[in-house]
């Protein structure tokens, strides 16, 4: 694997994420969650394990979107988990990340829900 950045702190995951799916890096993107992560999408369901993660990424990546950085609301974090998220700038309604300290301070995903439009 490619030696890549890595997220030394929890707001740099958002970052990282748009410049690898803006660069079409499907592995890249995938190596920011843990092994066993669970990200709610495609809208209604869920993917599991960073292989699925990747596999997914290489599928919406191949139609070559564009990622447009959004800014990083206050992050809350309690020892070794962070909540972080974004206000999207999409219909999407919010963005919101679980996050891991790994043991060389790096974070990395755990749950992510790219998505969430609350029903009114």
């Amino acid at each position: 694997m490619t030696e890549r950045e890595k997220a030394y702190r929890p707001e740099d995951l958002t970052r990282l994420f748009v410049e690898r799916c803006n660069a079409g890096d499907a592995q890249g993107v995938a190596a920011l969650y843990e092994q066993d992560a669970v990200m709610a999408y495609p809208a209604g369901s869920q993917t599991a394990g960073r292989e699925a993660i990747q596999a997914l990424w290489e599928a919406v990546l191949a139609g070559r979107p564009h990622f447009e950085p959004e800014e990083p609301l206050p992050t809350l974090v309690c020892g070794d988990l962070a909540l972080t998220s974004t206000a999207p700038k999409d219909a999407a309604g919010a963005r919101a990340q679980v996050v891991r300290r790994q043991a060389d301070g790096s974070w990395l995903r755990v749950l992510d829900q790219p998505e969430f439009t609350a029903v009114a």
